[in-house]
Protein backbone atom coordinates (compact mmCIF):
# COMPACT_ATOMS: atom_id res chain seq x y z
CA UNK A 1 0.00 0.00 0.00
CA UNK A 2 1.20 3.49 -0.82
CA UNK A 3 0.18 6.13 1.71
CA UNK A 4 -1.02 9.35 0.12
CA UNK A 5 -0.08 12.72 1.60
CA UNK A 6 -1.24 16.08 0.27
CA UNK A 7 0.71 19.29 0.79
CA UNK A 8 -0.71 22.73 0.09
CA UNK A 9 1.04 26.07 0.22
CA UNK A 10 -0.27 28.45 2.88
CA UNK A 11 0.51 31.87 1.39
CA UNK A 12 -0.29 33.76 4.57
CA UNK A 13 1.92 31.63 6.83
CA UNK A 14 4.50 30.98 4.07
CA UNK A 15 4.64 27.23 4.81
CA UNK A 16 3.74 23.92 3.20
CA UNK A 17 0.98 22.16 5.17
CA UNK A 18 0.67 18.36 4.92
CA UNK A 19 -2.26 16.12 5.78
CA UNK A 20 -3.43 12.63 4.89
CA UNK A 21 -6.56 10.53 5.02
CA UNK A 22 -4.32 7.43 4.93
CA UNK A 23 -2.15 8.30 7.94
CA UNK A 24 -4.25 8.93 11.06
CA UNK A 25 -3.28 12.11 12.89
CA UNK A 26 -0.88 13.43 10.26
CA UNK A 27 -0.72 17.23 10.29
CA UNK A 28 2.54 19.09 9.94
CA UNK A 29 4.11 22.04 8.18
CA UNK A 30 7.51 23.24 6.96
CA UNK A 31 9.05 26.17 5.10
CA UNK A 32 10.23 24.00 2.19
CA UNK A 33 9.19 20.79 0.47
CA UNK A 34 12.55 19.27 1.44
CA UNK A 35 11.92 20.16 5.09
CA UNK A 36 8.42 18.72 4.85
CA UNK A 37 9.74 15.47 3.37
CA UNK A 38 12.25 15.15 6.21
CA UNK A 39 9.44 15.50 8.76
CA UNK A 40 7.19 13.06 6.89
CA UNK A 41 9.90 10.38 6.79
CA UNK A 42 9.86 10.35 10.59
CA UNK A 43 6.20 11.11 11.30
CA UNK A 44 4.51 8.65 8.96
CA UNK A 45 6.08 5.47 10.42
CA UNK A 46 5.63 6.83 13.97
CA UNK A 47 1.94 7.62 13.43
CA UNK A 48 1.24 4.29 11.74
CA UNK A 49 2.88 2.48 14.65
CA UNK A 50 1.00 4.59 17.23
CA UNK A 51 -2.28 3.69 15.50
CA UNK A 52 -1.49 -0.02 15.28
CA UNK A 53 -1.11 -0.05 11.51
CA UNK A 54 1.39 -2.59 10.19
CA UNK A 55 2.75 -1.58 6.79
CA UNK A 56 2.86 -4.15 4.02
CA UNK A 57 5.42 -5.25 3.08
CA UNK A 58 7.01 -5.20 6.54
CA UNK A 59 9.97 -2.88 6.88
CA UNK A 60 8.79 -0.45 4.19
CA UNK A 61 6.45 2.53 4.24
CA UNK A 62 5.92 3.84 0.70
CA UNK A 63 4.25 7.22 0.46
CA UNK A 64 3.33 9.62 -2.30
CA UNK A 65 3.45 13.36 -1.71
CA UNK A 66 1.20 15.46 -3.93
CA UNK A 67 1.73 19.21 -3.79
CA UNK A 68 -0.63 22.00 -4.70
CA UNK A 69 0.22 25.66 -4.97
CA UNK A 70 -1.71 28.44 -6.63
CA UNK A 71 -0.52 31.96 -7.34
CA UNK A 72 -1.86 35.13 -8.93
CA UNK A 73 0.36 37.11 -11.27
CA UNK A 74 -0.26 40.84 -11.17
CA UNK A 75 0.20 42.38 -14.60
CA UNK A 76 1.32 45.93 -15.04
CA UNK A 77 -0.87 48.17 -17.14
CA UNK A 78 0.46 48.65 -20.67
Amino acid sequence: MTYHVKATWDEEAQVWVASSDDVPGLATEADTIEGLLAKLRVMIPDLLDANGVTPAPPGEVPFQLTTERSEVIKLQAA
